[in-house]
């Protein structure tokens, strides 16, 4: 895999949120979702990865899975092939298996983990040289070691970090910028798990900036994050913000609303 296969990609899956997304899990109440306007930044979100020159395939929204906007927990792709997750909250178990078809369509190599362990998107951070794994609430060993035994036979290396307590995934603190560039929060990158990595702090206050996504040449942000936002640019890159209010009342950021990749 080379280094820009990490943030370089043709493709991205998204799926349009459901009416039901008022109901979907969260950690903490800070309001119900409002739908309209959660749509109108998911049709910014989507805008945005077409304008890079990608393919966009937008599925339709599944009433009976309200957290399916969220398809980055259901799958990891890489350029060897795509694996379908078994993620860690018994409600969302069904949206891997509907994610499935549509990832059999791109790629010619899908496969699955089977259990008993589970592990979501959100705790996949795949660099320019290694596939970094936390374990949370939603991601165990059990899961991890299942995936090490798939990738490893794709020639990746994969290490497995802790995510902080009372952190949803992993990459709720953390993304990558470029092959060699993370932008994570203090609290995540004091644990080391980033050492030997360029790394850019989140500013005081601004925590919930840490998860974007490098696609091509521009850094999808979240909005309303300036210091962050220009901590980002004052490095070279080129940011995007993208309006995330309604989605970041269900624990959700800019990644997990996409699978990102280049089929094989």
């Amino acid at each position: 895999m080379t280094k820009d296969a990490s943030f370089r990609f043709t493709h991205a899956i998204t799926r349009r949120p459901a009416a039901s997304i008022t109901d979907g899990l969260r950690a903490v109440d800070t309001g119900t979702p409002d739908l309209q306007r959660m749509q109108a930044h998911h049709d910014a979100y989507v805008a945005t990865l077409r304008a890079t020159g990608a393919t966009v395939v937008e599925l339709p929204p599944l009433d009976a899975y309200p957290d399916s906007v969220f398809v980055e927990d259901t799958a990891l792709c890489l350029p060897q092939g795509a694996i379908v997750m078994r993620p860690g909250a018994p409600t969302r178990l069904g949206e891997a298996a509907e994610m499935a078809p549509h990832l059999q369509a791109l790629y010619t190599t899908v496969e699955w983990i089977r259990g008993p362990g589970t592990i979501e998107g959100g705790d996949i951070l795949v660099t320019g040289r290694e596939i970094l794994v936390g374990q949370s609430a939603r991601t165990d060993a059990a899961g991890i070691a299942e995936l090490r035994a798939i990738v490893t036979a794709w020639g990746h290396a994969l290490r497995e970090v802790h995510t902080p307590p009372g952190v949803l995934h992993f990459k709720t603190d953390c993304s990558l910028l470029d092959a060699d560039t993370i932008l994570s929060t203090g609290r995540l990158s004091a644990s080391g798990c980033f050492d030997g990595y360029r790394v850019i702090h989140t500013a005081e206050g601004e925590e919930a900036a840490a998860n974007t996504i490098r696609f091509n040449d521009v850094v999808l942000m979240p909005a309303g994050f300036p210091a962050t936002r220009d901590r980002i640019e004052s490095e070279g890159f080129t940011t995007v913000e993208i309006g995330n209010t309604e989605c970041a009342k269900l624990d959700g950021g800019m990644s997990c609303l996409s699978l990102r990749f280049t089929p094989s």
